[in-house]
């Protein structure tokens, strides 16, 4: 089995910063992504970044130039979030893809003016 674990999150004010941890444990020899989705209230979930085993990165237009994903080992993923927004507010799922896609138990992001 695996689990992921995540850290981080919580409030900030406009153009504030905040940063996400996920760690994974368990069976990863499967492991080929890590990355994190959000749902706003009332919204359907949507990537905010991912990070392949080669290093490949994608972000989700609405995160562009802000978000950085990025790797402390092959099983844990950080998201640094600058100039955040109100409409960064959401629930931030992070996710490992392992044969199968496994999701974190969420984590409150609430940005406000």
């Amino acid at each position: 089995q695996v689990q992921l674990v995540e850290s981080g999150g919580g409030s900030a004010q406009a153009g504030g910063s905040l940063r996400l941890t996920c760690a994974a444990s368990g069976s990863l020899g499967a492991l080929s992504d890590m990355g994190w989705y959000r749902q706003a209230l009332g919204k359907g979930r949507e990537l905010v970044a991912m990070l392949n085993r080669y290093g490949e990165t994608a972000y989700g237009n609405a995160v562009q130039g802000r978000f950085t994903i990025s790797s402390e080992s092959r099983s844990t993923v950080h998201l640094q979030m600058h100039m955040l927004r109100p409409e960064d507010t959401a629930v931030y799922f992070c996710y490992a893809a392992v044969g199968r896609t496994v999701w974190g138990q969420g984590t409150q992001v609430t940005v406000s003016l």
